[in-house]
């Protein structure tokens, strides 16, 4: 089963692709490496997933918000590239939780994109390496920007 088919098995609904709202691309491809701009918790209907995670919402509210960045991020890839079937692997994800100055569990609430990665590509494609910090303010007051890195099958 191809990674699109996988997506849809699991029942899980792309937003659309989000357009630049700067001087950035959403994703650029060097050689056989795709590079994501951060990417936020964008539901399918265009709203965001906001809150302070540790004040305004809870852990498992980071985790959701986490899944759907790597979700949204995911709409980016199939839109740049094509087909997710492109990607070899998942090489690095760079995620923020917008969080209180005492939450500490930043790498469970990134976990929710890491763990989806590994769903949709599997255990070994899905996971690479990781980087989970916390800081003080996200963009339009999002829980979570994720970013990635990702390599691509050479074309024949």
């Amino acid at each position: 089963m191809n990674a699109d088919e996988k997506l849809r098995e699991l029942g899980f609904e792309l937003p659309p692709a989000p357009s630049a709202v700067g001087v950035y691309k959403p994703a650029l491809t060097i050689g056989n490496m795709c590079y994501t701009s951060g990417h936020l918790p964008v539901l399918p209907d265009g709203s965001l997933l906001k809150g302070c995670v540790g004040k305004d919402v809870d852990q498992q509210a980071g985790y959701e918000a986490a899944k759907q960045a790597g979700l949204t991020m995911l709409a980016t890839l199939q839109a740049h590239l094509g087909s997710l079937d492109r990607i070899k692997r998942v090489v690095k994800l760079f995620g923020m939780v917008y969080c209180t100055d005492d939450f500490t569990q930043q790498p469970a609430v990134v976990n929710g994109c890491s763990e989806l990665m590994a769903q949709v590509f599997g255990a070994d494609v899905g996971v690479g390496t990781r980087s989970a910090v916390g800081v003080a303010a996200l963009p339009l007051g999002v829980r979570v920007e994720i970013e990635g890195i990702f390599e691509l099958k050479t074309e024949s």
